[in-house]
């Protein structure tokens, strides 16, 4: 294998591991995000899509590489004809198998590099979102738990015995009970949003995993059928 592929194989691998590193189910959205968040990250986070380009614009002429290379030694009619035509040359046929598997072993090596590429940019921003959206919703939560705090002092102050208050300040408590309750209301509301949003997060999440575990199952069956 050339140093190009045996690069490309390496880069395979290593998003392989990265993808299951971050499908590891005891680590959080929320460590996630502040690991991407910290000051490495940050420092490279400026340049991150113009190497993401410049690696896929790589892995893309791989691939198309490895399909013209698999087109051009499996349709080989003419070179076995020429092959026939020499007997004894049983290297020669040898050679073109050998050609044609390498260039079947560099399509799949660069086509599953490209699909993880992508896989992992997702994965990656499903993370960020699913952690953005939970502390959205525990925000959410601690306000409505505050305006409910509020209401029900507000509620016990109005209960208490209060002879020598006058009806303008039982206005002002009543307004502010009112305000109070409003805000406890749309607090609810958003916290019950942003509890479905996460939920439809977590769905696309699993959704990823089961098609990630797909393809493995199907790279390890092509691999036996290589093998075979």
């Amino acid at each position: 294998m050339s140093i190009h592929w045996t690069l490309i194989a390496g880069f395979l691998y290593a998003e392989i591991a990265a993808v299951l590193f971050l499908l590891v189910p005891f680590i959080s959205p929320k460590k996630w995000n502040s690991l991407f968040k910290s000051r490495f990250f940050k420092a490279i986070e400026g340049q991150s899509f113009f190497y993401f380009c410049v690696l896929l614009l790589i892995l893309v002429l791989s691939f198309l590489d490895a399909v013209r290379e698999m087109r051009k030694y499996s349709s080989g009619g003419h070179d076995r004809s020429d092959h026939a035509s020499h007997h004894g040359q049983l290297d020669m046929e040898m050679q073109h198998h050998m050609r044609l598997f390498r260039a079947q072993r560099n399509f799949y090596i660069s086509g599953f590099a490209l699909f993880l590429c992508l896989v992992l940019r997702r994965l990656v921003t499903l993370l960020l979102t699913h952690a953005s959206l939970e502390t959205s919703n525990e925000a959410a939560l601690r306000q409505a738990a505050s305006a409910s705090s509020a209401a029900e002092k507000l509620l016990s102050e109005q209960q208490q015995p209060a002879a020598a208050a006058d009806d303008q300040q039982l206005q002002q408590l009543r307004r502010q009970l009112a305000a109070a309750e409003t805000e406890r209301e749309g607090a609810v509301a958003r916290a019950e949003a942003l509890l479905a949003q996460v939920g439809d997060t977590a769905s696309e999440y699993d959704s990823l995993l089961a098609e990630h575990r797909s393809l493995q199952r199907a790279a390890g069956e092509a691999g036996d059928k290589k093998t075979d």
